[in-house]
Protein backbone atom coordinates (compact mmCIF):
# COMPACT_ATOMS: atom_id res chain seq x y z
CA UNK A 1 0.00 0.00 0.00
CA UNK A 2 1.23 3.29 -1.02
CA UNK A 3 1.38 6.16 1.67
CA UNK A 4 0.08 9.79 0.55
CA UNK A 5 2.14 12.07 -0.56
CA UNK A 6 3.17 14.75 2.16
CA UNK A 7 2.28 18.49 0.93
CA UNK A 8 6.38 19.35 1.05
CA UNK A 9 6.62 16.31 -1.48
CA UNK A 10 3.97 17.52 -3.59
CA UNK A 11 5.28 20.86 -3.90
CA UNK A 12 8.93 19.28 -4.47
CA UNK A 13 7.17 17.04 -7.41
CA UNK A 14 5.61 19.76 -9.12
CA UNK A 15 8.55 22.32 -9.24
CA UNK A 16 10.62 19.52 -10.51
CA UNK A 17 7.92 19.14 -13.02
CA UNK A 18 7.89 22.82 -13.75
CA UNK A 19 11.34 23.09 -14.04
CA UNK A 20 11.89 19.78 -16.31
CA UNK A 21 8.58 22.00 -18.62
CA UNK A 22 10.56 25.29 -18.86
CA UNK A 23 14.05 23.33 -19.73
CA UNK A 24 12.45 21.89 -22.73
CA UNK A 25 10.38 24.82 -23.80
CA UNK A 26 13.79 27.09 -23.67
CA UNK A 27 15.70 24.47 -25.45
CA UNK A 28 12.79 24.22 -28.00
CA UNK A 29 13.05 28.07 -28.54
CA UNK A 30 16.65 27.95 -28.86
CA UNK A 31 16.47 25.46 -31.10
CA UNK A 32 13.77 26.50 -33.36
CA UNK A 33 15.63 30.26 -33.37
CA UNK A 34 18.99 28.38 -34.37
CA UNK A 35 16.90 26.66 -37.57
CA UNK A 36 15.61 29.85 -38.85
CA UNK A 37 18.74 31.59 -38.68
CA UNK A 38 20.05 29.02 -40.32
CA UNK A 39 18.09 27.96 -43.03
CA UNK A 40 15.65 31.02 -43.40
CA UNK A 41 16.53 34.45 -42.06
CA UNK A 42 19.79 35.77 -41.43
CA UNK A 43 20.55 39.19 -40.59
CA UNK A 44 23.39 41.08 -42.00
CA UNK A 45 25.67 44.23 -41.50
CA UNK A 46 25.72 46.87 -44.35
CA UNK A 47 29.34 48.16 -44.38
CA UNK A 48 30.28 50.79 -47.16
CA UNK A 49 28.80 53.47 -49.39
CA UNK A 50 28.19 51.05 -52.56
CA UNK A 51 24.08 51.00 -51.63
CA UNK A 52 23.50 54.49 -50.51
CA UNK A 53 21.16 56.02 -51.12
CA UNK A 54 19.31 52.50 -50.75
CA UNK A 55 20.99 51.46 -48.17
CA UNK A 56 23.73 52.98 -45.86
CA UNK A 57 26.84 51.67 -43.58
CA UNK A 58 25.08 50.21 -40.25
CA UNK A 59 21.79 49.32 -41.38
CA UNK A 60 20.81 45.70 -40.14
CA UNK A 61 19.64 44.00 -42.90
CA UNK A 62 17.03 40.60 -42.68
CA UNK A 63 17.80 38.35 -45.93
CA UNK A 64 15.23 35.77 -46.77
CA UNK A 65 17.84 32.45 -47.38
CA UNK A 66 14.62 30.67 -48.43
CA UNK A 67 13.25 32.16 -51.38
CA UNK A 68 16.17 31.23 -54.36
CA UNK A 69 15.51 27.54 -53.34
CA UNK A 70 12.14 27.88 -54.92
CA UNK A 71 12.84 30.66 -57.60
CA UNK A 72 15.35 32.65 -59.18
CA UNK A 73 16.94 35.74 -58.65
CA UNK A 74 14.33 38.55 -60.61
CA UNK A 75 15.66 42.11 -61.93
CA UNK A 76 15.81 44.79 -59.08
CA UNK A 77 16.33 42.41 -55.86
CA UNK A 78 18.83 43.45 -53.33
CA UNK A 79 20.74 40.14 -52.74
CA UNK A 80 23.46 39.01 -50.31
CA UNK A 81 26.38 36.89 -51.89
CA UNK A 82 29.87 35.41 -51.26
CA UNK A 83 31.88 37.21 -53.02
CA UNK A 84 36.20 36.82 -53.41
CA UNK A 85 38.34 37.39 -50.31
CA UNK A 86 36.00 35.54 -47.61
CA UNK A 87 33.49 38.98 -47.55
CA UNK A 88 29.66 38.98 -48.50
CA UNK A 89 28.30 42.15 -50.37
CA UNK A 90 25.14 44.07 -50.68
CA UNK A 91 24.29 44.61 -54.24
CA UNK A 92 21.06 44.86 -56.76
CA UNK A 93 20.40 42.55 -59.33
CA UNK A 94 20.55 44.26 -63.05
CA UNK A 95 20.94 41.50 -65.47
CA UNK A 96 19.99 38.07 -65.82
CA UNK A 97 21.17 34.92 -67.43
CA UNK A 98 21.49 35.08 -71.07
CA UNK A 99 20.99 38.92 -71.03
CA UNK A 100 23.24 41.05 -72.29
CA UNK A 101 24.15 44.55 -70.10
CA UNK A 102 26.11 47.63 -70.61
CA UNK A 103 26.21 51.31 -69.45
CA UNK A 104 26.15 54.49 -71.86
CA UNK A 105 25.63 57.55 -71.28
CA UNK A 106 24.48 56.90 -67.36
CA UNK A 107 22.14 54.68 -68.59
CA UNK A 108 21.82 51.06 -67.94
CA UNK A 109 20.59 48.41 -71.36
CA UNK A 110 19.56 45.28 -71.09
CA UNK A 111 19.52 43.67 -73.81
CA UNK A 112 19.62 46.54 -75.97
CA UNK A 113 16.77 48.24 -74.29
CA UNK A 114 17.14 51.07 -71.46
CA UNK A 115 16.00 49.65 -67.89
CA UNK A 116 14.37 51.55 -65.76
CA UNK A 117 15.43 52.06 -62.08
CA UNK A 118 13.12 54.22 -60.15
CA UNK A 119 15.40 53.03 -56.44
CA UNK A 120 18.14 55.45 -58.19
CA UNK A 121 17.93 58.87 -57.04
CA UNK A 122 18.00 61.18 -60.38
CA UNK A 123 21.52 62.44 -59.73
CA UNK A 124 23.32 59.01 -59.79
CA UNK A 125 25.75 58.55 -62.31
CA UNK A 126 26.90 55.11 -63.97
CA UNK A 127 30.23 55.17 -65.53
CA UNK A 128 29.99 53.09 -68.99
CA UNK A 129 31.11 49.88 -69.46
CA UNK A 130 31.11 47.30 -72.12
CA UNK A 131 28.61 44.59 -73.19
CA UNK A 132 28.74 41.91 -70.95
CA UNK A 133 26.62 38.34 -71.74
CA UNK A 134 25.83 36.83 -69.04
CA UNK A 135 26.80 33.07 -68.26
CA UNK A 136 23.91 30.66 -67.59
CA UNK A 137 23.63 30.10 -64.20
CA UNK A 138 24.50 33.74 -63.06
CA UNK A 139 23.45 37.03 -62.49
CA UNK A 140 25.51 40.74 -63.10
CA UNK A 141 24.55 42.85 -60.07
CA UNK A 142 25.39 46.38 -59.34
CA UNK A 143 25.85 48.45 -56.20
CA UNK A 144 23.43 51.30 -56.19
CA UNK A 145 25.79 53.72 -55.67
CA UNK A 146 27.59 53.47 -59.45
CA UNK A 147 30.77 55.10 -58.47
CA UNK A 148 32.01 53.55 -55.59
CA UNK A 149 30.92 50.40 -56.01
CA UNK A 150 32.26 47.06 -56.56
CA UNK A 151 30.14 44.74 -58.50
CA UNK A 152 30.24 42.70 -61.37
CA UNK A 153 32.21 45.36 -63.56
CA UNK A 154 35.42 44.37 -61.51
CA UNK A 155 34.45 40.88 -60.11
CA UNK A 156 32.11 39.39 -62.75
CA UNK A 157 28.73 37.82 -62.97
CA UNK A 158 27.92 35.95 -59.29
CA UNK A 159 26.85 32.66 -59.68
CA UNK A 160 23.70 31.51 -58.52
CA UNK A 161 25.19 29.14 -55.63
CA UNK A 162 27.28 32.25 -54.44
CA UNK A 163 23.64 33.86 -53.53
CA UNK A 164 23.21 33.55 -49.82
CA UNK A 165 19.57 35.26 -49.95
CA UNK A 166 17.23 38.18 -50.88
CA UNK A 167 17.65 41.25 -48.76
CA UNK A 168 14.09 41.68 -47.03
CA UNK A 169 13.93 44.51 -44.21
CA UNK A 170 15.89 47.21 -42.80
CA UNK A 171 15.18 46.86 -39.34
CA UNK A 172 18.01 48.78 -37.88
CA UNK A 173 18.41 51.99 -36.91
CA UNK A 174 15.09 51.76 -36.37
CA UNK A 175 14.49 55.33 -38.09
CA UNK A 176 15.95 53.91 -41.38
CA UNK A 177 13.21 50.73 -41.15
CA UNK A 178 11.85 50.01 -44.78
CA UNK A 179 10.80 47.34 -46.89
CA UNK A 180 13.47 46.21 -49.91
Amino acid sequence: MKLPMSRSERLRRRRRIRAREWTVAVLLAVSLAVMIRIFVFEPFNVVGPSMQTTLETGNLILVNKLVYRFGEPRRGEVVVFHAPHHKDYVKRVIALPGETVEAKNNKILINGKIMEEPYLVAEMRTRDFDLVKVPPGKVFVLGDNRLDSTDSRVIGPIGMSAIVGRAEIVYWPFNHWKLL
